[in-house]
């Protein structure tokens, strides 16, 4: 059997199969994705020209929504272009060197996206349990360091996945079912060992989430015993407001990313087409669905991006 590695001289190409058992409905299935992918970039592309434009709202939330949108345009961005080139116009090579960038940026921005919310939770428990203190806690400077640092840690956790990648065989059939280099998928296309690469892409997915969902749990949970004791009802509605679009952010890309991930890695016997639906839609629903949850929810900003959208 024919094997190449990442170290030849040769320029061995991946073929993005899109989504098996439903070629003949890529075009139809284009269509919704097309839709969600162009609906979030004009939502989180509005969020960050409004933001830029109101001086009002150069404010530490709204400036961990920009860094938010701007890691979902990214991620997005990943994995759409390409998708819609293989549905579309059957462009399914992919070089090595592009699939390994793809599964780098995917799974950092993923990663970032979670730091983002972890630190979202931390403002709100904040802004709610020592309001007081709230403008000199998380100024401005203060929400940047902590975007680098997630930023950080996001590269460092990431940056074995492609380097794991690069040392792997891989047979002469590197057909990918799927519409991007998803690391799982990639893996098994290798000849060789993958057991250092399926544990590390599983350690990375278990450990972060539960670290992660573990302290936006603990922020809440203060929230909540914080929210209760107080005694006006008017205060105690307004306190919850302040924390129902995060919640809400939370539960879609938590929701979508578990299940996502549990059907993945134990779904054996879930199609594969589903499995593929799931992967993509982890990536597109929360781009689009953010910016629609913090501009319904959140009145500053939909007041101010009604200033802009609603202009005759």
């Amino acid at each position: 059997m024919e094997v190449f590695n990442f170290t030849s001289s040769g320029p061995p190409m991946f073929i993005l199969n899109g989504i098996p058992g439903l070629e003949a409905a890529h075009i139809w299935i284009s269509i919704p994705f097309s839709t969600f992918y162009i609906t979030s970039l004009l939502g989180n592309g509005m969020l960050l020209f409004v933001v830029a434009k109101e001086e009002t709202l150069h404010k530490p939330m709204y400036l961990l929504l920009c860094m938010l949108a701007l890691t979902e345009i990214g991620m997005s961005s990943c994995v759409m272009p390409k998708a819609l080139c293989i549905f579309w116009f059957g462009f399914k090579g992919i070089t090595i060197d592009g699939c390994v960038t793809q599964t780098f940026f995917i799974y950092m921005l993923t990663i970032m996206e979670s730091a983002l919310l972890v630190t979202m939770a931390f403002d709100r428990y904040v802004a709610i349990c020592d309001p007081l203190r709230y403008a000199t806690i998380l100024t401005n400077a203060r929400i940047a360091k902590l975007g680098l640092v997630g930023l950080i840690r996001a590269v460092l956790l990431v940056l074995p996945l492609p380097l794991l990648l690069r040392r792997l065989p891989f047979c002469a059939n590197h057909v990918i079912p799927h519409t991007y280099c998803e690391h799982l998928a990639v893996v098994k296309m290798s000849c060789g060992d993958t057991s250092i690469n399926r544990m590390y892409g599983l350690v990375i997915t278990f450990v972060i989430s539960g670290l992660d969902l573990t302290f936006i749990g603990l922020s809440y949970g203060m929230i909540i015993r914080a929210v209760l004791k107080i005694k006006s009802r008017k205060a105690h509605q307004k306190a919850l407001n302040t924390c129902t679009a995060h919640f809400c952010v939370i539960v879609v890309y938590g929701s979508l990313t578990l299940f996502t991930v549990l059907t993945h890695r134990f779904g054996q016997d879930i199609a594969a087409h589903v499995h593929i639906l799931l992967a993509n839609l982890c990536i597109l629903v929360p781009p689009m669905v953010n910016p629609i949850i913090y501009g319904v929810k959140t009145k500053e900003l939909r007041d101010k991006m009604g200033k802009y959208t609603c202009r005759t």
